[in-house]
């Protein structure tokens, strides 16, 4: 059994490409099913995608990547080559270590943010309701989250961390003099939307709305904050009365277009918008940030604002490196003794096979010979020697053919084994 993963990051791939790999939850499991039915000996698999991230973890034939590699490609409509360019392979150790490191935050373009460690989670109970996710994946997984928790209670990983949402705030008081002044307009209701609604209600602007494809949805995350909602399809003949539009939905097409934002424009004045989007695929389009009175942001546009604090940081990342390094140390001798070619568990299945035959023949006979009527204790008697001298006639007859030479090595194996202190 091999473990490995494929992927792109914030890091190795530019926004619209990761664009093209991103998957809501809801797609998760049916992605998953199509992809192991895709291949002749289906692995486990666990598929995890954000904003920052599209990675597939598996266990199962080496031999399989290859054909996720092209499978993975097709799915996003590129080419194998350009995905390639893009995309790291971690196998065995470096794929655990990579799993723990995300799980804890160190991989992240906020250092130390503790919002992936719940998608992870999402990830792998979608992977679970697939039935993709298997003993292996399930060790590692769980195994990460417990390293996770560790780097987070033992570390300041998460000190001094600045997160999206709030690099949007703070990016919004540099351009307006003060954010009481303006209005502000939410694209989606999920929880980065949440996030930024609360980091600006901080900061008790003049008005805050909220827009989204459902208003029920909208209408709670309205209500704790005390704002308007209305539905996508106003955006366009409203877009004007904003000065900051913070947009993050789930969409695979732009929801606020050129044109749109041109209009906004006009009936402003050109006063100035200031606009982020933190959505993967982009929910605003990329021909925006070309106008004179806009200021558009991308998750990718906010990295060097978050990175702020990061050398504070360090300490604690050196100390989060060394749980991780343990954490991949015990999952990879978990792995180990799982394999049949090094590993003790298939023994262990072995001996236990043998015990149970071993005792269902003394049983067997036993039964006979009470149907025959022999007494209850002389069949006992019966059944424990029968035991006994099944279990112990390897052993013994290993001690009387063995060789000088190593009958004291095996003499001693067989005295720790079968001879017990007693005191």
């Amino acid at each position: 059994m091999s473990v490995w993963a494929l992927g792109i990051n914030h890091q190795t791939a530019p926004l619209d490409l990761r664009g093209r790999f991103a998957f809501a939850l809801d797609q998760i499991k049916p992605t998953l099913t199509g992809y192991r039915q895709s291949l002749p000996r289906q692995p486990e698999a666990t598929l995890l995608s954000t904003c920052n991230r599209t990675e597939l973890y598996a266990a199962g034939d080496q031999a399989a990547v290859e054909p996720t590699l092209d499978w993975l490609a097709q799915t996003g409509g590129v080419s194998t080559h350009v995905l390639r360019d893009h995309a790291y392979i971690l196998r065995e150790n470096d794929a655990a270590r990579h799993a723990f490191r995300v799980a804890s935050g160190l991989d992240s373009m906020v250092l130390g943010e503790a919002q992936i460690l719940g998608q992870m989670k999402d990830a792998v109970r979608a992977a679970e309701e697939a039935g993709a996710l298997g003993t292996t994946l399930h060790q590692l997984f769980q195994r990460s989250f417990a390293v996770a928790k560790q780097v987070r209670s033992s570390t300041e990983i998460g000190a001094h961390s600045i997160s999206m949402t709030a690099a949007a705030v703070r990016l919004a008081t540099q351009l307006f003099e003060d954010i009481k002044d303006i209005r502000v307009l939410f694209v989606g209701a999920g929880d980065m939307i949440e996030l930024a609604a609360t980091h600006f209600a901080a900061k008790t602007p003049k008005s805050m709305s909220i827009a989204n494809r459902t208003l029920e949805r909208g209408e709670k995350l309205a209500g704790r904050f005390g704002a308007e909602v209305m539905r996508l399809a106003e955006i366009p003949d409203r877009l004007h009365e904003f000065d900051a539009v913070i947009s993050c939905t789930a969409s695979t097409l732009p929801i606020i277009g050129l044109g749109a934002v041109e209009r906004a424009l006009k009936k402003r004045r050109h006063r100035p918008m200031f606009m982020v989007d933190l959505a993967v695929p982009r929910d605003i389009e990329a021909e925006v940030k070309a106008l004179d009175d806009v200021y558009l942001y991308t998750v990718d546009d906010l990295a060097s604002v978050v990175q702020t604090g990061k050398d504070n940081r360090q300490a604690a990342v050196a100390q989060a490196e060394v749980i991780i390094d343990a954490g991949v140390l015990s999952f990879m001798h978990w792995l180990q003794q799982r394999d049949p070619a090094t590993g003790m568990v298939p023994l262990i299945q072995q001996i236990h096979a043998q015990a149970d035959e071993w005792r269902s023949a003394e049983l067997a006979r036993a039964r006979k010979l009470l149907a025959k009527g022999e007494p209850v204790e002389a069949v006992l008697e019966a059944l424990s020697k029968g035991l006994t001298q099944k279990m112990l006639h390897g052993t013994l007859a290993e001690l009387r053919s063995t060789d000088a030479d190593s009958r004291a090595a095996t003499a001693h194996t067989v005295s720790r084994l079968f001879l017990r202190d007693k005191s």
